[in-house]
């Protein structure tokens, strides 16, 4: 059996930059745990996989150790496969999702938009080994499926070196920390230990989290993200209420296939 394969680099405009990952069109579901095995020996944040149903396709998001609920960066990359290699002639693509339905839309100079729900964070009971973890004392920490960690400057939250192993015990899904950007309304960075993902290089579902916020406390609806990993990532965000529009764009760098005898 030989399924196909394509590596894109999400919330890129150029190569070796952004955030890569695995999409795999599927003819028909396969196992679960075969999912698993593939995400698994890929070895990216994030392997999406993907089966046509009527006018919509169902899509999950597998990291190599979990299937997950919400993948922005690896849902980038399945419409840009399916807009540049299947069906190049659509301008929006539904999908059927653990978080609902989610649409892409084209947009001009290349741009992908997704339509996201929002995950407004809350004030929320603290890990007490949250900090030690992070190395360096916040301004407030809220939590919506994730800690959203908020630091007074960009350069704190560059300096970080968490302890990936202490990290992984807080007893989230993943954390956020973020602060005002310098040539950005925000920056942040997201670490998911405890899903076999130290730190991600840009991540489309923290923003969910990170647009509500940044949109009521600097008062305005469109935003400019940069995510501050080492490979680096630009989103165009917008607050729309119970949902959050996240734009990028994407570069592929490879296709091929899978064997499975």
């Amino acid at each position: 059996m030989r399924i196909p394969i394509y590596q894109v680099d999400a919330f890129a405009s150029r190569l070796f930059s952004g955030n890569p990952a695995a999409v795999c069109p599927l003819d028909r579901w396969l196992p679960g745990d075969t999912l698993q095995s593939i995400a698994a020996e890929n070895n990216l944040s994030e392997t999406a996989f993907f089966v046509s149903e009527d006018d919509k396709y169902r899509l999950r998001w597998f990291t190599p150790q979990a299937e997950v609920d919400l993948c922005g960066h690896a849902t980038l990359a399945s419409v840009f496969v399916i807009f540049t290699h299947l069906r190049p002639a659509l301008q929006e693509v539904s999908f059927r999702t653990k978080s609902g339905k989610l649409t892409v839309r084209r947009r001009e100079r290349g741009f992908l938009a997704l339509d996201f729900p929002a995950r407004s964070p809350a004030p929320c009971g603290i890990h007490p080994g949250l900090i030690a973890a992070l190395g360096a004392t916040p301004e407030i920490v809220l939590a919506a499926r994730d800690y959203l960690v908020v630091y007074e400057s960009e350069e704190q939250v560059r300096a970080l070196r968490p302890n990936m192993q202490l990290l992984a015990d807080t007893g989230r899904f993943a954390v956020i920390v973020t602060a005002p950007g310098r040539h950005a309304d925000f920056v942040s960075r997201f670490f998911a230990p405890s899903q076999g993902i130290p730190e991600d290089p840009v991540t489309g579902s923290a923003h969910c989290t990170l647009i509500p916020y940044w949109s009521m406390r600097l008062g305005k609806p469109q935003l400019h993200a940069l995510q501050v990993s080492t490979r680096g990532g630009e989103l165009w965000c917008q607050d729309q209420g119970a949902r959050v529009e996240i734009a990028g764009c994407a570069v592929q760098y490879l296709d091929g296939f899978i064997h499975l005898d």
